[in-house]
């Protein structure tokens, strides 16, 4: 392995162990999503639904059109192969992973009775009432358990504290979730979901970290150390020690990638390809762009959501999907979903300073969404440097807006 890695073959590196490289061929199904999620991890769960809910996103980038069914059926099962924890965010992890995450469920239990002991103690007998319904009903989703306080009103049984009952014990590893319905999560104790031989299965702090950095860089291929840390939510300093370890078992070789100004590290099975082959739209929680220091730092990209930045401040658009060319990001499309009308929306479309944006590879990736969504035709409104190229592209008028 070479000891200093060219910013261009990092990026290749990045991407081929992110899943890109090769363009998706033949039909989707169960075993290719069950690769990608094995591959990746976990996939971050959002809500945001303007233009499609972003786990259902990586695998669209990927592999192209698939049946969300088939992702819903293998997720949100109950008792399946997967389930949610705050693993980098709210996300889908394999089932077996879950004791992975003790470590962090100690330490919500541990923060949350430091910082807020008058609400634990305020509301004890609202959380033991939550786990007895659960005992006595099985899993409920929250609208379930509303339905539960509007029959049962009193200061012990308010919805508000419901709802931040449920979520707390989820973090602390007391609840679990059983899939979704609607989208809507649905709460279970851990015996209800988890077989016995995993709820017995204790894993060592320090021992998970090493695991969840090892995934970290494998996923990533190379990286700093906050870019692995970062992929499980560890902090640096928790890290070092498992990055450490990871030297001395030679999984990872320290390299040098010029303009990084910071230590790098390369996984010892990261493949360096000559030339990565990719045309996507990537989601806003997607791997390659979640941390945005390494967005920047790897792609030259700057990028920043704008769902919660007021309308007139916006600079690019709500939902913005960054562009991926080959190995590069090269612009930033903002898409809305018609569901209504059947239009796939392209609200603002922009090219990165200096990047090159061939139209042409972009086009039949719109194409392919708006099929995917369901929609009939595409709309372009007149906003952003690339809006009118692309429109032209497609065959159609940029709309004034």
């Amino acid at each position: 392995m070479p000891d200093t890695i060219s910013p261009a073959a990092a990026r290749r590196i990045a991407l081929a162990a992110q899943g890109f490289g090769k363009p998706p061929g033949g039909p989707v199904g169960t075993r290719q999503l069950n690769l990608l999620i094995q591959r990746l991890g976990l996939l971050q769960i959002d809500s945001v639904n303007v233009f499609e809910r972003s786990h259902y996103l990586p695998a669209f980038a990927r592999l192209g059109a698939y049946d969300k069914a088939l992702l819903d059926k293998l997720t949100f099962t109950r008792g399946g192969p997967y389930l949610e924890y705050w693993a980098h965010e709210a996300a889908v992890i394999p089932t077996d992973d879950w004791p992975l995450f003790r470590f962090r469920m100690q330490f919500w239990r541990e923060w949350m009775h430091k910082n807020m002991p008058d609400w634990f103690q305020a509301n004890e007998s609202t959380l033991a009432r939550l786990k007895a319904e659960l005992a006595a009903n099985g899993p409920m989703p929250a609208s379930a358990f509303e339905r539960e306080a509007e029959r049962a009103r009193g200061p012990w049984w308010d919805w508000d504290e419901v709802k931040r009952g449920l979520e707390r014990l989820f973090r602390v590893g007391e609840l679990v979730s059983a899939g979704r319905r609607n989208f809507e999560r649905v709460y279970a104790l851990p015996e209800q979901v988890l077989p016995a031989e995993l709820l017995a299965r204790e894993v060592p702090a320090e021992e998970a970290r090493y695991e969840l950095l090892k995934r970290g860089a494998i996923a990533h291929g190379i990286g700093t150390l906050n870019d692995f840390a970062d992929y499980y939510r560890i902090k640096q300093t928790a890290a070092k020690p498992a990055l450490e370890r990871l030297l001395n078992e030679g999984e990872l070789l320290e390299v040098t990638v010029p303009g990084w100004g910071k230590p790098a590290y390369l996984h010892k099975d990261a493949r360096i390809p000559r030339r990565i082959e990719a045309a996507a739209l990537l989601s806003p929680f997607d791997p390659v762009v979640w941390e945005r220091d390494r967005a920047l730092r790897m792609f030259g990209f700057h990028y920043r959501i704008e769902i919660y930045t007021p309308a007139p401040k916006r600079i690019y658009g709500y939902y913005t999907l960054p562009v991926l060319i080959d190995d590069a990001l090269v612009g930033r499309i903002d898409l809305k979903n018609d569901r209504q009308a059947g239009v796939l929306r392209v609200q603002s479309a922009w090219r990165e300073e200096g990047a090159v944006f061939d139209v042409d590879r972009i086009v039949p990736v719109l194409r392919a969404t708006a099929a995917w969504q369901g929609c009939d035709t595409i709309e372009v409104m007149d906003r952003g440097d690339l809006a009118r190229e692309l429109a032209a592209a497609l065959g159609v008028a940029a709309l004034s807006i």
